[in-house]
């Protein structure tokens, strides 16, 4: 008896259902209440709604309130969003309204793929 489709179509369901597990850390450096923070704040909590429901921590971080912060992270530039995990740390600056650079930057889709396509699993 052989196990090679079985075994490789459980090995496919098992990572994927591993990666919709991922936990994404998110920390969106702002620089005061202005249009581009709001809309950097805006843009980045849709995204996560709809792409990482449940499976993420959004921390926003304003840099004139809290400007060691900036410093130790080595924020040079506002709106920042530093994706903290899954790791490699990742880094975004703007008003993140490019959505479907977004995904393919947070790894949720792969680099030319639709937005809201799956992601490449090789």
């Amino acid at each position: 008896m052989s196990d090679g489709p079985e075994k490789g179509h459980e090995a496919i369901e098992a990572a994927a259902a591993a990666r919709m597990e991922v936990r994404y850390v998110l920390r969106l450096y702002i620089a005061g209440p202005t249009g581009q923070s709001n809309r950097a704040i805006v843009n980045t909590r849709k995204i996560c709604e709809e792409h990482l429901k449940n499976r993420y921590d959004l921390e926003v971080v304003d840099i004139c309130k809290h400007p060691a912060a900036a410093r130790n992270e080595q924020i040079i530039a506002a709106p920042t969003l530093v994706r903290k995990m899954p790791l490699p740390v990742r880094r975004f600056v703007g008003d993140m309204s490019n959505t479907p650079k977004m995904l393919a930057g947070l790894g949720l889709v792969s680099p030319g793929s639709p937005a809201g396509g799956p992601q490449d699993t090789d």
